[in-house]
Parts: C-alpha cells; sequence; structure tokens
C-alpha cells in the first residue's frame, strides 16, 4: 500500500487524510456532490492530466489567511488517492525527508517543511493527530 511504499506507518496516512478532509467531514466534493475521493487535499497543477475539480481553500500568503479557488485532483476511489499520494510524495524530491519517517512529529514537520501545506501550525496540528486519543481510538475501532 501507500504506506509501505512511502516506508511510515499508515497510521501517520491516517492521520494526514483526517487533517486535510475534516475526518472526512469536508472532503471535496465535485459540483453535483460527488465525492472525488481527495483525502489529501492533493491540488492539480500543470502536470496533472486526470480529472480535476475546482473548490475554495484556505491559503496563508506571508502569515495573512485567505480563501482563494483552486483545482483539486479528483480520483475513481480512496485506493487511487493513496496511490496517488504515495506517488507524489515519491516522485517529488523535495519530500524525500518524509520518506522512511518512523516519528510522527518528524513526518509532521518534514511534510510542512517540503512545502506540502501553507499553514503555518501546520506540523503541529498534524503531530497532534498522530499523537492524539481519537486517531488511537479510531485505529483500534
Amino acid at each position: 500500500g501507500a504506506a509501505d511504499a512511502l516506508g511510515v506507518p499508515a497510521r501517520f496516512l491516517v492521520a494526514h487524510s483526517a487533517l486535510e478532509s475534516g475526518w472526512g467531514r469536508s472532503e471535496i466534493r465535485k459540483a453535483d456532490g460527488s465525492p472525488t475521493y481527495n483525502l489529501f487535499g492533493v491540488k492539480a497543477g500543470r502536470s496533472w492530466t486526470g480529472s480535476s475539480v475546482e473548490a475554495s481553500t484556505t491559503e496563508y500568503v506571508d502569515g495573512v489567511v485567505q480563501t482563494v479557488r483552486e483545482k483539486f485532483r479528483a480520483y475513481a476511489s480512496y485506493a487511487e488517492a493513496f496511490q496517488d499520494y504515495a506517488k507524489l510524495l515519491r516522485g517529488n524530491p523535495r519530500f524525500s525527508a518524509v520518506l522512511g519517517q518512523q516519528d510522527g512529529a518528524g513526518f509532521a514537520r518534514s511534510l510542512q517543511q517540503a512545502g506540502y501545506a501553507t499553514d503555518p501550525a501546520y506540523a503541529d496540528k498534524l503531530g497532534r493527530i498522530i499523537n492524539g486519543s481519537t486517531l488511537r481510538q479510531a485505529l483500534i475501532g
């Protein structure tokens, strides 16, 4: 799976998808309300040739919160979303410090330092989910 491909514990990916999708409650949707399966908030840049949708998102520009419209990747399934996430991180040298991380705080910090998100508190938020009781209970579940 994606966690094996990245060399990180699967719970890190569950935590990252929880942060990006608001525990699944704010998953990016298509105009007709159907799912995009984009649990990781992966944007559709110029090189993306697959399906995409436009949605509002919060970005931090020079420390100032702004709501902007961005294009996001749309997938056919959650499995495809996880595969693409792993491919994105493995295929981009700026994410090399994320690969093989076994420490939750280190994983979160590496993602932030690589520019995964513009939120200056991103690593703290992700680290809290990774080490939090909600995720532990969900995975025991």
